[in-house]
């Protein structure tokens, strides 16, 4: 993304006959929401006097006290290619702020920008690189999303067996005029399941290049009749979705994680920070893991990490150390998925693998085994795994401080309250696979 002033900004839009500017923000459950004005409101826009109720959105404030304003970063202002060529639509990714001016302390992205600022003053730079995973399915006859796709591409296939290549493409097309730099793109394991891969970059704009990016997944894929979902688990007995995070710590330009005295290159710095990932990954698995679907992937033998090990190439491994050293040094975290908030989820893992940094932690010894072909002896040993669902997620949560803190208590709390909500109402359903099991049995 670029680096803009108010005046490049005012002059794009006049230039580039943009008409409307939509002033997007987030909500705590990871939900994108945006306040749309014309061109004519654009120095008001840039002079933060945006207003918006923040008593209507998901886990903000109290009706009472709901006027919250928008305030812009310059930097994220994109035009969406997406939209139409004449009377064009951009974007200005938005803080949360109060009427006082002070930052709301419920915007998800004032959490990341606290974690970034702590890091900041241990003097390491956060930065992350993810990998989204997501379905592309048919819609029926009224254009409403079924889970059918006529794709029979397994992984790394092409077309014509792919028959998402043409929307994948298109995708990739639209962010890098957006200013993404696409790494890879490719079909994934299951049918109607793709990959797509953007550069790593400093952790606030990594997470809003997730937002856009999910926009933009979602938007295409309609607009070519089909419908995306970062569903964690769609599908039953098929792979699911998931978000790995490739994390690294710089420090005065350099990889903190790289050490080339070290057996595996790694420094004293990397495998604390491995060992705070593992010592909290439970406590924040409710953030990165936020639907009571999440928990449906994390399950034996479907490609996704159910125990708590680490590995230097042990893909069934939580958490494995990609090969590249030097300057590509990195830590990827394999339990997250699409549906998270990024700025939260990258809050908390932060927050985590500082806490291994300060209290000096030191990781259990590496695991090299395929841990599915073994999880019933993981589980004789001793070996700790992630919550099985999200109830139990969610009190692994509140009973991490860490965790916690990093969040903050207006987060945790409003968090808490709704992911509760959402496990009751599960819990109160009848699914066809009960009455499939029990219906005539009892």
């Amino acid at each position: 993304m670029g680096k803009y002033t108010r005046e490049d900004i005012l002059r794009l839009v006049r230039e580039e006959d943009i008409q409307f500017i939509r002033m997007q923000f987030t909500d705590i459950f990871g939900q994108m929401k945006n306040v749309a004005i014309t061109a004519s409101q654009i120095e008001k826009a840039l002079d933060n006097q945006i207003m918006m109720d923040g008593s209507s959105i998901e886990g903000f404030v109290r009706i009472e006290e709901s006027d919250q304003y928008l305030w812009p970063d310059l930097d994220t202002f994109a035009i969406l290619p997406w939209r139409p060529q004449y009377g064009k639509v951009a974007r200005l990714i938005c803080d949360v702020h109060n009427p006082d001016g002070t930052p709301f302390v419920g915007d998800p992205r004032g959490v990341l920008k606290r974690a970034l600022a702590r890091a900041g003053e241990m003097g390491l730079t956060f930065n992350a690189g993810p990998e989204l995973e997501f379905f592309l399915f048919q819609t029926d006859e009224d254009g409403r999303p079924t889970t059918k796709t006529s794709d029979e591409a397994g992984y790394f296939d092409l077309g014509p067996l792919d028959h998402g290549e043409s929307t994948r493409r298109e995708i990739c097309l639209c962010l890098e005029e957006m200013g993404f730099e696409i790494e890879a793109s490719h079909h994934e394991v299951a049918a109607g399941q793709h990959e797509i891969d953007f550069k790593y970059t400093e952790a606030l704009q990594a997470a809003d290049n997730i937002m856009t990016f999910k926009l933009a997944v979602k938007t295409l894929a309609q607009k070519n009749g089909l419908h995306a979902t970062f569903m964690p688990k769609p599908v039953c007995g098929a792979a699911g979705s998931g978000m790995h995070v490739n994390m690294s710590l710089f420090r005065d330009g350099q990889n903190a994680f790289y050490d080339p005295a070290d057996p595996r290159k790694l420094s004293l710095l990397a495998y604390q920070f491995i060992a705070g990932l593992l010592d909290h990954v439970q406590g924040f698995c409710a953030v990165t893991n936020p639907l009571v679907n999440s928990y449906k992937r994390l399950v034996p033998g479907y490609e996704a990490p159910c125990h708590l090990a680490w590995s230097t190439g042990n893909r069934s491994a939580l958490i494995r150390i990609p090969t590249p050293r030097g300057s590509g040094t990195r830590v990827e975290l394999r339990s997250p998925d699409p549906s998270c908030n990024p700025y939260l989820a990258f809050a908390v893992c932060l927050a985590a693998g500082l806490d291994g940094i300060q209290r000096r932690l030191t990781p259990p010894a590496e695991s090299n085994e395929n841990l599915y072909a073994i999880a019933a002896d993981l589980e004789a040993q001793g070996v700790r795994r992630l919550p099985a669902s999200l109830e139990a997620a969610i009190h692994a949560l509140e009973a991490d401080s860490v965790v916690t803190a990093a969040l903050g208590e207006h987060v945790t709390n409003q968090y808490v309250t709704g992911k509760l909500r959402e496990w009751e109402q599960y819990r109160a359903q009848v699914t066809q696979w009960e009455l499939d099991q029990y219906l005539v049995t009892c």
